[in-house]
């Protein structure tokens, strides 16, 4: 059996990327990471990124600076390390 951690290192994506999906998709992280990962071997980057995105608004939304501020970071990752649609959405600052 695979561990969470395991499962994490396949997946190709962080952990905090992974909490971003779980948090705007309202489910537990290793689901999470399923989708994420799905997404990502099936041109979804876009997909993510807009998940991401959608964290950040409801963040600025509820004034949580501070969750907004890690997201931002979670976004400029995820871009660097899936380039593949980068031009889509443009970097967070």
């Amino acid at each position: 059996m695979l561990t969470y951690n395991e499962c994490l290192d396949l997946s190709d994506l962080t952990q905090d990327e992974v909490e971003a999906i779980a948090e705007h998709e309202h489910t537990d992280p290793i689901i999470a990471m399923a989708i994420g990962h799905y997404l990502c071997c099936h041109n979804g980057e876009s997909k993510v990124k807009r998940i991401i995105l959608d964290d950040i608004a409801k963040a600025q939304r509820k004034g949580d600076s501070a969750h907004e501020k890690v997201l931002r970071k979670v976004l400029n990752h995820f871009i660097t390390t899936h380039p593949e649609q980068h031009g889509n959405i443009a970097k967070a600052s």
